[in-house]
């Protein structure tokens, strides 16, 4: 079996992996809470629109981050 063509051995937190599962997380977790959220606000134009997405989309980026990087930190070996 072929070898990975990268390995790491990473001591503490893997930062790598926080990244890839906040990203992951942020996209299926995300985007149906900006989706659910816009219902409730007038949001007329299409820059509005952006810009809360934008707005909304952030705050639930730091909050997925900020999990995942406490279980990361939480169940290293």
């Amino acid at each position: 079996m072929p070898e990975p063509v990268e390995t790491t051995n990473p001591e503490g937190v893997d930062y790598g992996w926080v990244m890839q599962v906040t990203f992951v997380t942020t996209i299926v977790v995300g985007a149906p809470v900006v989706a659910l959220l816009s219902t409730v606000f007038t949001l007329p134009t299409w820059g509005s629109r952006v810009g809360f997405a934008v707005r909304v989309g952030a705050v639930i980026w730091f909050l997925t981050a900020l999990v995942v990087f406490a279980y990361a930190k939480r169940h290293q070996e």
